[in-house]
């Protein structure tokens, strides 16, 4: 069995992410040395502890986990529900904090919900794949995320809530959704899109969304920090200013380093070939999960894998996306 496993594997990715891990943790240590290393030693130990999770998740079988899934669906809900009742950090009810120990619940609930609908989607399938053009069971596919994605920003936190579209995004289109409805859903996009951005958006989050458009328009407030990511990564050249030399980084204008704007650190201390190689990564593992999917011996399997594609598809983009000013900025960590 455990030969089995070993040879299955895509050691590649563990590699890729290895790789990613480590250029993480040299921007990190860079980034918390007037910190005394504080979130540098934690990302060492978060590493450590995934890999141990990641070993046992290797031991188990993937059927086990989907048929496990309503259980899992159900606890991710509760942890969604209870996180909006304790105390708001940076303005949003988003995490348990345990001492200095501190998780979103919304993360963990990202595997429960992509296994919960890899699970629904293909119960729904069985008398064949044309059976998710059927609006009803369309409808309880969407209404499988709609509830958790409905907890997440109730509290709020859009950045996450959009990763899970799309994942969802994705699922349907590996289950051969109808070309109808993905036209019907651009043209609903188009048009509900300004009606919900004056009635429906908050004050904070049209405000990040003019600042994409115009960073200049408040270079001391809200444009400031897209404005030092931008001149972070420019500043960085082809090879960068070198690991704790990097001016915006080391001089406290780049905020937040440590997690959303990491890349920024990346692009300013290591320049535009390591900045370069890290989105290759990203492009490589997403690639190959892809490529997982497309081969996966059954349907379960293959919605399990373009559902986490969609959430590491996302990921990158929005993360590097903002730090560069091509994408307004939300709360999306960089992967790894």
């Amino acid at each position: 069995m455990k030969k089995k496993v070993l040879k299955n594997m895509e050691w590649w990715i563990v590699v890729w992410g290895i790789a990613l891990s480590i250029i993480g943790l040299i921007a990190l240590f860079s980034a918390t040395s007037e910190a005394n290393y504080n979130e540098f030693t934690k990302q060492i130990i978060w590493i450590a502890v995934s890999i141990v999770a990641m070993i046992i998740m290797m031991l188990i079988d993937y059927n086990m986990l989907i048929k496990a899934s309503p259980i899992l669906y159900a606890g991710s809900l509760i942890l969604l529900i209870i996180v909006l009742f304790t105390e708001p950090i940076n303005g949003a009810t988003s995490w348990f904090s345990l001492g200095d120990f501190a998780f979103q619940p919304s993360e963990f609930a990202k595997i429960a919900v992509i296994l919960f609908l890899a699970f629904a989607t293909s119960k729904l399938q069985e008398k064949g794949k044309e059976e998710i053009n059927k609006p009803l069971k369309l409808l309880i596919i969407i209404s499988i995320i709609a509830i958790p994605l409905l907890l997440i920003i109730l509290q709020p936190d859009y950045g996450t809530a959009a990763a899970y579209l799309f994942a969802l995004a994705l699922i349907l289109f590996t289950a051969g959704i109808s070309k109808k409805y993905i036209i019907a859903t651009v043209l609903l996009v188009a048009i509900l899109a300004p009606i919900v951005y004056t009635y429906v958006l908050p004050s904070h989050a049209k405000t990040r969304i003019e600042i994409f458009l115009n960073p200049e328009s408040d270079p001391r407030g809200a444009g400031y920090n897209v404005i030092q990511s931008k001149l972070a990564i420019g500043a960085g050249g082809l090879t960068g200013m070198g690991i704790m030399k990097g001016n915006q980084t080391q001089l406290g204008y780049l905020y937040p380093k440590t997690t959303d704007f990491i890349f920024s650190v990346i692009g300013e201390e290591m320049g535009f070939i390591i900045s370069a190689l890290v989105i290759i990564l990203y492009v490589l593992i997403i690639t190959k999960i892809i490529y997982i999917a497309k081969t996966a011996k059954d349907d379960e399997g293959s919605y399990v894998a373009i559902g986490i594609a969609g959430i590491f598809l996302f990921h990158t983009l929005e993360n590097i996306g903002m730090t560069m000013g091509l994408l307004p900025i939300t709360g999306v960590p960089l992967l790894f």
